[in-house]
């Protein structure tokens, strides 16, 4: 799992990346929560999202948003987080011209971001949104949503009421040739505590049903 620096709209952007074996694997791109509450690409579920990819031989890419660890800039309300996570799509692209596909990943503020991102970046063929802040901020960009994807919200969020996410769902499945799986998980709150396997059962069997590549072992974590 290297450290790597790679440069972003606001100066030096750091990251970790796991480059795959073959050299036309698809690419994963994984965008932590919110800058301001303690979101960084350390965070368990971004480590969760992250290693879902590595086990099944994605190039994965998770990075520190401007101003968090040693990325440079300061907090930009999602405009500048956007051009990060274009940049790091950019730069994961630059040394992967054969990836035969490219998936984004996201929790909380990172999947807002995720899924402005999805919309501007035909390339992105699948996307996973865990705890969409429906709430919080406009997802009315995705008409149409241009990709399939996973949608998973723990039922007792106290950040995210699950009635926001249900009608983002509901807006987004009614799209022809899109199907979006909404996965709630019973019990969890916003980050999941003591439901952290469960979470992982999900990503696990979604990506197995969708992904034609087999799962295989990775380094330890």
């Amino acid at each position: 799992m290297p450290e790597i620096i790679f440069t972003g709209p606001a100066g030096r952007i750091e990251g970790r990346y796991h480059p795959a074996r073959q050299k036309n694997a698809s690419i994963a791109i994984v965008l932590h929560p919110h800058p301001q509450f303690g979101g960084t690409m350390n965070h368990q579920i971004i480590y969760q999202l992250y290693y879902a990819f590595v086990h099944r031989n994605f190039s994965v890419l998770r990075f520190n948003f401007r101003g968090v660890g040693r990325s440079q800039g300061s907090f930009d309300h999602g405009q500048g987080e956007l051009s990060d996570a274009a940049s790091a799509l950019d730069w994961a692209q630059s040394i992967n011209p054969e990836a035969r596909s490219c998936w984004i990943a996201g929790f909380s503020f990172g999947a807002w971001i995720g899924m402005q991102l999805l919309m501007r970046r035909p390339e992105i063929s699948g996307f996973i949104s865990v705890a969409p802040p429906a709430n919080l901020y406009d997802f009315t960009f995705l008409a149409p949503c241009p990709a399939s994807g996973l949608v998973i919200l723990g039922d007792k969020d106290e950040v995210v009421p699950p009635d926001s996410v249900e009608k983002l769902v509901q807006k987004l499945t009614n799209q022809r040739d899109i199907t979006i799986e909404y996965r709630p998980i019973k019990g969890a709150n916003h980050f999941f505590n003591e439901h952290l396997e469960e979470l992982n059962e999900r990503l696990d069997d979604y990506l197995d049903r969708v992904l034609p590549a087999p799962k295989v072992k990775a380094a330890a974590r």
